[in-house]
C-alpha cells in the first residue's frame, strides 16, 4: 500500500472553467470542456484518460506549452493567461520539467550532454552545472559508466531514466510525466514510478502523471480521470 503524505495546501496549479478549443477546416472540436482543476504542492497524481480523452492536451496547458481557449490558469499564483511568449519560456525552462513517452533525447549528443541541456539554456544559472548534472544522474539512479554513452546504446529503461535526470537537473518546481511507462516492460515502468515517487517525497517536487496505465492508480495520492474532455466525479 503506498504511504499517504502531508500536503501543503496551496495550489502549484489552478485551472478554473478552462476550455481547449481546436479549428479543423470551419469545425471547432471542443477538446476540454470546462476543466477547473486544483494541483496542491508536493502533491503526485495521475491523469487517466484513454485515447482522445484530453489528457494530453490538459498536460499541454499545465505545462505552459499551450494557452485555454476560454478560462484562467495560475501557477504558483502567477496568472498564466496574461504572460508573455518570452515570459512562458521563461516559466517552462525554470519552474516546469517534462518527461516525453518517446524521451526526446538528441541522438548526436552523449547522455551526459542532453542532461546538461536545460542549465545550457536557462538564463543568469549561477550554480556548478557538473554538479547539478552529477546530481541529477544520482537521483534517476543512472549509473555512472552510462553518463558519457550516446542515447542509442541504452536500453528502454536506461534512456528514461536519462529523459527523467533531464527533467530534475533544474530542480523543477512541477514535473509532468506523458505516459513514462509507456515503452518499459512492466517491471520496468514500476521501478521509474518508484523513482518518482521517491523524488516527489525526498525532494518535494509536485508530479503529474499523464496515462491510462491502471496500476499507476496504487502509487500516487490522487486520479483524476477524463472523459470526452471533462473531468469525471
Amino acid at each position: 500500500m503506498k504511504q499517504k503524505k502531508d500536503i501543503k495546501k496551496n495550489s502549484i496549479v489552478s485551472l478554473r472553467n478552462i476550455d481547449k478549443d481546436f479549428q479543423l477546416g470551419e469545425h471547432a472540436v471542443h477538446v476540454l470542456k470546462n476543466i477547473s482543476l486544483e494541483i496542491e504542492t508536493g502533491e503526485m497524481i495521475a491523469i487517466f484518460g484513454k485515447s482522445g480523452s484530453g489528457k494530453s492536451t490538459l498536460m499541454n496547458l499545465i505545462g505552459c506549452l499551450d494557452i485555454p481557449t476560454k478560462g484562467e490558469y495560475y501557477f504558483n499564483d502567477t496568472h498564466v493567461n496574461t504572460l508573455s511568449e518570452n515570459e512562458l519560456a521563461s516559466l517552462r525552462s525554470i519552474d516546469i520539467s517534462f518527461i516525453f513517452q518517446s524521451f526526446h533525447l538528441l541522438p548526436g549528443k552523449t547522455v551526459y550532454q542532453n542532461v546538461m541541456l536545460p542549465l545550457e539554456y536557462q538564463r543568469g544559472f549561477t550554480g556548478d552545472k557538473h554538479e547539478y548534472v552529477r546530481n541529477a544522474f544520482e537521483k534517476a539512479q543512472l549509473e555512472e559508466e552510462q553518463w558519457h554513452k550516446k542515447p542509442n546504446l541504452l536500453s528502454g529503461g536506461q534512456r528514461q531514466r536519462v529523459a527523467i535526470a533531464r527533467a530534475l537537473v533544474a530542480k523543477p518546481k512541477l514535473l509532468l510525466a506523458d505516459e513514462p511507462t509507456g515503452n518499459l516492460d512492466t517491471k520496468t515502468g514500476v521501478n521509474v514510478l518508484e523513482e518518482l515517487r521517491m523524488l516527489n517525497t525526498e525532494y518535494g517536487t509536485t508530479v503529474v502523471i499523464v496515462t491510462h496505465d491502471e496500476y499507476i492508480a496504487e502509487m500516487v495520492d490522487r486520479v483524476i480521470t477524463l472523459k470526452d474532455g471533462a473531468i469525471q466525479t
